[in-house]
C-alpha cells in the first residue's frame, strides 16, 4: 500500500484529502505542524507528497526546493494559485504536477495514480481496495464483499461501483458515469446505464447490501 503525505494548513481541506485517499486504498497521513516542513517530509519518507503552496510562515515553493534537494519523492502541488506563471515557478521548484483548487476529487485521484505509475511503474489505481459503510471493493479481483459474503462483478459493474464509492457522499452525474464506462457519452443509449445500475444493485443485494446506491432524479447516483 502506497504511503501518501498531505501538507495543507486548512484543516477541513486536509482532513477531506486524507479521508479521500484512505477510501481509495492509500495509507495517508498529514503534517499539522508547519515548523520545518521539509524535515518532517524527509523523515516521513512518503511515496508521494501533496503539497499546498500557501503555508503559514513559509512558502510552499521554498519547501518544495528543500525537499527536492535531498529527495526524489513525487510531489503534486495542490494550491489556489492558478496562473501559468505560478505553475511554471512551482514545476521549476521541483514539483512533478500542479492541481488548482477547487479541484474535482476524481481528477486529483487520477493525477495521483498517474504520477505513482510514472514514478514506480505500477498500476496503482487498479489494485486499490475501497471500503465504504462495510462494503469493500477489490478492483484487482473484480469482487465486492460485505459481512463475509462476496460477489463477482462484471467489468461495467466494477467501473460504476468504483466511481461511486470513490465519490461517496457526492452525487455522480449520469454523464460522468457514461464517460467512465465508454469514454464518451456520444454513443450511449441512456437506458443502457439504467440497466447496468439495476444489475449492479441486484449483485449487491445478493450479498445483503440494500439501498447502497441512491438515485437523485435529474442528477445521477450517490453512495451515501
Amino acid at each position: 500500500m502506497r504511503r501518501l503525505l498531505v501538507v495543507e494548513d486548512d484543516a477541513a481541506i486536509r482532513d477531506g484529502i486524507v479521508e479521500l485517499l484512505r477510501r481509495n486504498g492509500y495509507a495517508a497521513a498529514a503534517v499539522t505542524n508547519f515548523a520545518d516542513v521539509a524535515a518532517q517530509v524527509l523523515d516521513a519518507a512518503p511515496d508521494l507528497l501533496l503539497l499546498d503552496l500557501n503555508l503559514p510562515g513559509v512558502d510552499g515553493g521554498f519547501v518544495c526546493r528543500e525537499i527536492r534537494a535531498k529527495s526524489q519523492v513525487p510531489i503534486i502541488a495542490v494550491t489556489s494559485r492558478d496562473t501559468d506563471m505560478d505553475e511554471l515557478v512551482t514545476l521549476s521548484a521541483g514539483a512533478d504536477d500542479f492541481v488548482t483548487k477547487p479541484y474535482n476529487n476524481q481528477v486529483l485521484l487520477a493525477r495521483i495514480a498517474s504520477l505513482l505509475k510514472r514514478s514506480y511503474g505500477e498500476g496503482v489505481a487498479a489494485s486499490a481496495r475501497i471500503s465504504v459503510r462495510g462494503v469493500t471493493l477489490d478492483a484487482a479481483r473484480c469482487e465486492v464483499t460485505h459481512d463475509g459474503r462476496t460477489a463477482e462483478l462484471t467489468k461495467n459493474e466494477l467501473r460504476i461501483l468504483a466511481l461511486l464509492m470513490r465519490s461517496a457522499g457526492q452525487v455522480v452525474s449520469r454523464q460522468r458515469i457514461q464517460e467512465e464506462l465508454w469514454e464518451s457519452d456520444d454513443f450511449v443509449d441512456d437506458n443502457t446505464l439504467t440497466v447496468n445500475v439495476s444489475h449492479l444493485r441486484q449483485t449487491l443485494a445478493r450479498i445483503g447490501v440494500e439501498g447502497f446506491i441512491g438515485t437523485r432524479r435529474g442528477l445521477g447516483y450517490i453512495v451515501e
